[in-house]
């Protein structure tokens, strides 16, 4: 299996810092490298998230990290992170 970042996850990790870094740069640092390493557990076991039906026939699954929710898809071979986000926000 290999691990792709969609453009829009990435945009989603650069703005997560950037609002949290206005308060603790160490935090903001800390959240984001937790966010980057938690996706790396779904090369062994690529089905550990749950699925969202919603968007059958794509095969698109949620884990959560901390407090955040990061939704991929699996492709192939390929596991794609869509998209993440705080579960605080209005989504």
């Amino acid at each position: 299996m290999e691990l792709q970042w969609s453009s829009k996850a990435l945009a989603d990790l650069s703005r997560l810092y950037e609002f949290l870094a206005l308060v603790n740069k160490p935090a903001a640092a800390g959240a984001v490298q937790a966010l980057t390493k938690a996706p790396t557990i779904l090369l062994a076991n690529p089905r550990v998230g749950e699925q969202l039906f919603q968007f059958a026939p794509r095969e698109v699954r949620r884990i959560l990290v901390g407090r955040y929710e990061m939704r991929y898809e699996i492709h192939g071979e390929t596991i794609y992170v869509l998209r993440l986000w705080h579960t605080g926000e209005d989504r």
